[in-house]
């Protein structure tokens, strides 16, 4: 019998594309299914970004570029956050990324080790804790609590970090909840991390352009005290719908920087050349597609939220970012797990239930309303139908 490495029986996955896969089987089977699962958005990727990559395999670009990215790319994106966030980033520490999860990967794997601690929100992105694990580290779950409208507590979190600690990883605007961190929070945050010198953080800032009743994201980049520390994750996914695309970035500081261009020569060798071009178009071309998804996000929010909180035993705060509502199901009778199930297979809504989130997500649903109005309102009328008529299985 074949022996592998211990550590492979505790990496996790990612419960949303099992979801995603099981929506399309039963699409297949000529279902009407209505997705709300999956965190992507549902346009197009502009066109303008489209023709960049057409025109830069048409212009040669076809070879090997340098493992951490093209210059021109990691220049535009220095000047990008110079742009939106008014902080100084040398393209030296830019690292573009084969998406979000290589920086995720890159750190985890940096910081964790038997016997040291990582802290990551809770509910929050799997892979977070399941890289953690992997690592043979011991996951810290920051309780990320309705209550506080799903925006971490800097007091709840710094009483967390231990002399083991090692990194702390923070995601704001959050997936699943939709919550926004006050500068209030990170601030205290930043403060209290002066004690902690050692401690890295991972600041996944992935849905830093979706956010809406004015709140302003706050970049970690713009906290001087804590930038020989700090590692960056952000991207083109979300932004400008190019999730297939698998393009990222991250700001690394020092050190950290060859470390993880050498993990990106032994893992990926370099990210896709003509994606990088298109990369390059979505920093530099026009913004007016990107606003506008927002904007659709925005008016789909509020739809989604009216609905959900119409339904029997569901209550839904208003997310403050991203594009998911992360509603309170407790009082429906149901577990998440099994609701989230049953709404597939028996109403045709895909949707993904919190535990998959992590511990605290018990109790909660995530709703993506990357997805028409239209199809949210079938969804929403089929959610009532069910919860009006199906008792807890």
């Amino acid at each position: 019998m074949l022996k592998t490495v211990a550590a492979f029986d505790r990496i996790g996955e990612e419960n949303a594309f099992a979801v995603l896969a099981r929506a399309n089987a039963l699409a297949a089977q000529g279902r009407d299914i209505i997705n709300l699962g999956i965190g992507q958005p549902d346009f197009r990727t502009p066109e303008h970004i489209v023709e960049a990559a057409i025109k830069a395999l048409r212009d040669g670009h076809h070879g090997y570029t340098a493992a951490n990215g093209i210059p021109p790319l990691r220049a535009a994106v220095a000047a990008d956050l110079h742009k939106r966030y008014k902080v100084e980033v040398s393209p030296d520490n830019v690292m573009i990324m084969p998406g979000g999860k290589p920086t995720m990967f890159m750190t985890i794997l940096m910081f964790g080790e038997p016997g040291a601690e990582i802290m990551y929100p809770d509910p929050g992105f799997p892979i977070y804790r399941s890289m953690i694990e992997f690592t043979g580290a011991k996951p810290i779950p920051i309780p990320i609590r309705e209550e506080n409208g799903f925006a971490f507590s800097a007091d709840e979190t710094l009483k967390l970090i231990t002399p083991k600690t090692r990194l702390i990883i923070i995601n704001s605007p959050a997936n699943p909840t939709g919550g926004v961190t006050p500068k209030s929070e990170v601030d205290k945050l930043v403060a209290g991390l002066e004690k902690w010198p050692d401690v890295a953080i991972m600041s996944d800032e992935i849905y830093d352009q979706m956010t809406y009743d004015g709140e302003k994201h706050v970049c970690l980049l713009s906290y001087p005290e804590i930038r020989d520390r700090l590692i960056l994750l952000n991207g083109w996914s979300k932004t400008y719908a190019m999730t297939g695309w698998r393009l990222g970035y991250a700001v690394f500081p020092g050190k950290l920087y060859d470390y993880a261009r050498k993990l990106a020569v032994n893992l990926h060798s370099c990210v896709n050349a003509s994606a990088q071009y298109a990369g390059l178009a979505a920093l530099t071309g026009p913004q007016d597609a990107a606003i506008a998804m927002v904007a659709e996000f925005d008016k789909r929010r509020k739809v989604v939220v009216e609905g959900l909180s119409k339904l029997p035993g569901v209550s839904c705060i208003m997310p403050k970012g991203a594009f998911y509502a992360f509603p309170n199901v407790k009082n429906t009778g149901w577990k998440a797990k099994p609701l989230a199930s049953s709404l597939l297979e028996d109403a045709g809504i895909a949707i993904i239930g919190g535990p998959d989130f992590g511990i605290l997500g018990e109790g909660y649903i995530r709703v993506s309303y990357a997805n028409s109005t239209e199809n949210i309102l079938k969804a929403l009328d089929r959610m009532d139908d069910f919860l009006s008529k199906r008792k807890a299985a």
